[in-house]
């Protein structure tokens, strides 16, 4: 409580009084002073009463829209009072907006004493992603003479995505999955023995798990699930490579790709498993989150925050990384160096071959996608699923880390972003488009039809059925001559 202006001119008056009683002897002018200090305290004493008696018919409300909101984007926030009944009290209110959003207007509401509702909605503009949660309202209460502040109110809070893709399109040969039905799956049915139940077929669900009796019974293709016995772990590999970069501003590689992460993230903790997040970079591993049912808003933040990643080729190199990369390229420098150094017409036919080939167990050192599976998946004392967020510009790559992680029996889901489909100007030439991305469906369903491995496509649904009208004119043209 604090006293105001006018409260201190009343004490500023007795102050005066009491002076003149001391001068003038006059002791007649202290009962004065006194009842001046009375009156003070009796209002001191009411305004305390009045407020604890608003406050507890006091409803103040700021509110958000449930929207998902990306940067740079407005939203409206509603700031509300009502009191019943109404008092003495002049009533002001400050929103507690977070420091991160832009007013555009001063979000604040003043209700005079014989008011009893205001409202008041600005919009907020949020150039930052992230998680922001609201202050309590600042209520500033005063009779005239005593004021106080006080927080009230309750503290909604709004979550900042980056801005990314739109038309997401997940599937595969240009059919449309959706990710709870169509990846997820992937990673639990057959996992145990317990029955779950029997469902019909749709797009996405992998032709192993068709039950042919009731198949044949019901006259439509129908899936036989059976219950996990434990929780599964899930270990989450995101490539952030440069290759990643293709496509327009916020609808590049891997904003593709991490709405599928994410998604996949939210599943998981739907279903409360384990997730691990292993993030690449261009040189080396730049995120390792071991699996844990506990870190899920972890891992959303960092695939939120998750950026291309820069080569470290261009950096000064210590001298102890120097080394380890040495150490790591050793075995193919020498190969090649006998290649090339020797001089028959043998060793100058294989040199070609040695230059463009490395063995498997040596890549791991020094292929930070294949170090990222087997890091992954070195953890987990269970089989694991392991999804594989990456694109097709590397496939010999594709295919070793593929090999990796389905290893031990562990299930895999591959999901490709195809070059074509986000290349600038990949499109002028459709008839050229179309024929690259049956090349790039080939190796799809290359990787689709290894064991225990689904692969799908994620891409811009617009230029993927751009793409696949091409094709379909192609196919009618060839028809009708």
């Amino acid at each position: 409580m604090r006293p105001t202006r006018r409260s201190w001119a009343v004490g500023g008056l007795a102050l005066i009084v009491t002076v003149l009683a001391i001068v003038f002897a006059r002791p007649l002018l202290l009962v004065a002073t006194a009842m001046i200090g009375a009156w003070i305290l009796a209002r001191q004493y009411l305004f305390i009463t009045t407020v604890a008696r608003t406050l507890d018919s006091l409803s103040v409300t700021q509110s958000v829209p449930p929207m998902a909101v990306r940067t740079d984007e407005t939203i409206p926030v509603t700031l509300a009072v009502e009191r019943s009944p109404t008092t003495a009290l002049s009533l002001t209110l400050d929103a507690g907006v977070p420091t991160a959003g832009r007013v555009h207007g001063p979000l604040s509401l003043s209700l005079g004493p014989t008011e009893s509702t205001a409202e008041r909605t600005e919009t907020v503009e949020w150039p930052i992603a992230g998680r922001y949660e609201f202050d309590e309202v600042a209520l500033t209460a005063s009779d005239g003479l005593f004021e106080t502040t006080v927080d009230v109110g309750p503290t909604p809070a709004v979550t900042v995505e980056p801005r990314g893709p739109r038309n997401v399109h997940l599937g595969e040969g240009g059919d449309r999955v959706a990710v709870a039905q169509g990846t997820y799956q992937v990673g639990r049915i057959n996992v145990g023995f317990d029955p779950a139940g029997l469902r019909e077929y749709v797009p996405g669900d992998a032709a192993t798990n068709i039950d042919w009796n009731a198949t044949a019974r019901l006259a439509t293709p129908h899936v036989r699930e059976y219950e996990s016995e434990t929780d599964r772990p899930t270990v989450l590999v995101v490539d952030h490579r440069s290759a990643l970069a293709a496509g327009p501003p916020d609808e590049t590689k891997l904003d593709y790709l991490r709405e599928v992460a994410l998604g996949i993230t939210t599943i998981t903790q739907q279903l409360n498993d384990p997730l691990a997040l292993v993030t690449i970079g261009e040189d080396d591993i730049t995120n390792q989150i071991s699996a844990s049912t506990a870190r899920y808003r972890t891992i959303r933040r960092r695939l939120l925050d998750l950026e291309l990643a820069r080569s470290e080729t261009d950096r000064p190199v210590g001298e102890t990384e120097a080394a380890v990369r040495s150490i790591a390229t050793a075995p193919r420098t020498a190969l090649d160096q006998l290649v090339i150094d020797g001089d028959t017409d043998f060793t100058r036919s294989l040199a070609p071959f040695y230059r463009n080939r490395q063995p498997t167990h040596e890549r791991i050192g020094t292929e930070p996608l294949l170090a990222g599976i087997r890091l992954g998946t070195s953890r987990q004392r269970v089989n694991t699923w392991t999804v594989i967020c990456t694109d097709d510009s590397d496939p010999t790559t594709v295919r070793d880390a593929v090999g990796h992680a389905r290893a031990n029996g562990n299930d895999v889901l591959v999901v490709l972003a195809p070059t074509v489909l986000f290349e600038p100007g990949g499109l002028s030439d459709v008839e050229r488009a179309y024929d690259r991305y049956v090349s790039f469906e080939e190796f799809r369903q290359e990787l689709d039809d290894m064991v225990r491995v689904r692969a799908l496509e994620v891409a811009p649904g617009d230029r993927l059925a751009t793409v696949l009208a091409a094709g379909s004119d192609r196919r009618l043209g060839g028809v009708s001559r």
